[in-house]
């Protein structure tokens, strides 16, 4: 071998070291969230992606992929490269669809990796108006008087939605009539305009609806009552002690995405979710914020995952 071809090929190695010494991340990030505009999902991952841009020096741009119960934003993180420019805002939403759909075009444990559990998100009981009913005693004897006839909206069946109001029905002994959309901003739109009588959706989307006297609140569905609605029981306090409901969201990335991004982007979350004018948004719109391991938050999906399995099995929900 000349010398010639021996200082091309060192020229050409060295090429190569400086290309995988790049920095991460060196373009856009896409931040992908399987609910509407509007909804719950949406609301939380601007807020974050706001800050982990800023954190991270490049643009984290949400991109919305509804439909389905959130699988179809799921299967498009499930098969981006796993080169930590593609995120999935996982929620219980599909830690439910395991066990609600046999076919699902991904695996959610095998396919992706996680990344941290951002935030928990309490949920609220609330009525449209011009149902007769001003709390969850009023609403169970409305209930038990016309079986079926009243309506309760959700995202889709095995959503967080629809979990609080089949655990609601199954507990209260009554019969609401299910009618599932699309995402959060479609079943908060539908209810507020009298579509749906009853929803128990997340506080974030709904509690500005209820100030504007849109909605009538009932009830939280958290353990305890929140600071930020103090005057609001919960349900388990209004004969109900065993129930308790609500959302979790969380980043995810494509398996084989390397440990050194999963640290990265998760050093972001947890740095943004501690800013100030950040926390005080999400404490504001009821959101409780995580920032756990990686390790933990997969420990905490499988956790739910088999939560959901047994509640579906209970009611013996079908996929719709």
């Amino acid at each position: 071998m000349t010398k010639r071809m021996l200082a091309v090929m060192s020229l050409f190695a060295c090429a190569i070291g400086a290309a995988q010494a790049q920095p991460y991340p060196l373009k856009v990030i896409r931040y992908i969230v399987p609910m509407s505009p509007g909804s719950g999902a949406d609301t939380l991952a601007r807020i974050v992606t706001g800050g982990m841009g800023n954190i991270l020096g490049q643009q984290v741009v949400v991109d919305n992929r509804t439909g389905a119960s959130g699988n179809i934003g799921a299967e498009a993180g499930a098969k981006a490269a796993p080169d930590g420019y593609t995120l999935f805002q996982v929620s219980s939403t599909h830690a439910g669809n395991v066990s609600l759909y046999r076919n699902l075009a991904y695996d959610l444990l095998r396919d992706f990796a996680p990344v941290t559990q951002l935030a928990a998100s309490p949920s609220l009981a609330v009525v449209h108006p011009s149902l007769p009913v001003k709390s969850i005693a009023e609403l169970v004897r409305l209930a038990k008087v016309r079986p079926g006839e009243i309506n309760y909206a959700s995202t889709g069946t095995g959503t967080a939605t629809w979990v609080a109001g089949e655990l609601f029905k199954s507990m209260a002994g009554i019969n609401l009539l299910h009618v599932p959309y699309r995402g959060g901003g479609e079943a908060a739109t539908a209810v507020a305009s009298g579509e749906v009588s009853v929803y128990f959706g997340p506080l974030s989307v709904l509690m500005p609806q209820v100030k504007a006297g849109r909605l009538r609140a009932l009830a939280v569905t958290t353990a305890k009552r929140l600071a930020v609605a103090p005057a609001l029981p919960t349900i388990a306090e209004l004969g109900y002690p065993e129930y308790q409901s609500g959302n979790w969201y969380g980043i995810v990335v494509p398996a084989k995405a390397s440990r050194d991004v999963i640290n990265i982007l998760r050093n972001a979350a947890v740095q943004a979710l501690a800013e100030p004018k950040i926390g005080k948004q999400l404490a504001e719109l009821g959101y409780v914020p995580v920032g756990d391991q990686p390790e933990e938050f997969g420990a905490f999906i499988k956790t739910e995952i088999a939560t959901l399995a047994k509640i579906i099995r209970q009611t013996g929900a079908k996929a719709e």
